[in-house]
C-alpha cells in the first residue's frame, strides 16, 4: 500500500488560458468608472464656484460667509446626485436589455 497521493498530470499545465470574453465588459466599466471619477471631481467644485461668485453674490447680493454656506450646499447636494447616478449605471450595466415582453 502506498499511502502518498499521485499529482495529476494536469499541475504542471501551468495556469488556465486566458479567456477574452468579458473584456468588453471590463472596458465598459472602467469608461464608466473613470466617467463618474471625474465628473466627481469637476462637478461639484465647478458648481461650487459658479453659484458662488455668480448666483448668491452677483444675483442675490448675500454676504461672503453667506454665499460660502449656500454653495457648499448645492456642491453636496451635486455629491450625491453624482453618486445616486452611478449607482444606477452600475446597478444597471450588466443587465440585459430586453425588447420585447417576457410572459
Amino acid at each position: 500500500m502506498d499511502g502518498s497521493v499521485r499529482a495529476s498530470s494536469d499541475s504542471s499545465a501551468g495556469p488556465p488560458p486566458y479567456f477574452r470574453g468579458n473584456e468588453g465588459s471590463l472596458v465598459s466599466a472602467l469608461k464608466t468608472l473613470l466617467f463618474f471619477t471625474i465628473l466627481m471631481v469637476t462637478l461639484p467644485i465647478g458648481l461650487y464656484f459658479a453659484t458662488k461668485a455668480y448666483i448668491f453674490e452677483g444675483s442675490m447680493k448675500m454676504s461672503s460667509s453667506d454665499s460660502y454656506f449656500y454653495a457648499a450646499i448645492v456642491a453636496v447636494l451635486a455629491v450625491h446626485v453624482v453618486l445616486a447616478l452611478f449607482v444606477y449605471v452600475a446597478w444597471n450595466e450588466g443587465t440585459p436589455k430586453s425588447k420585447g415582453k417576457h410572459d
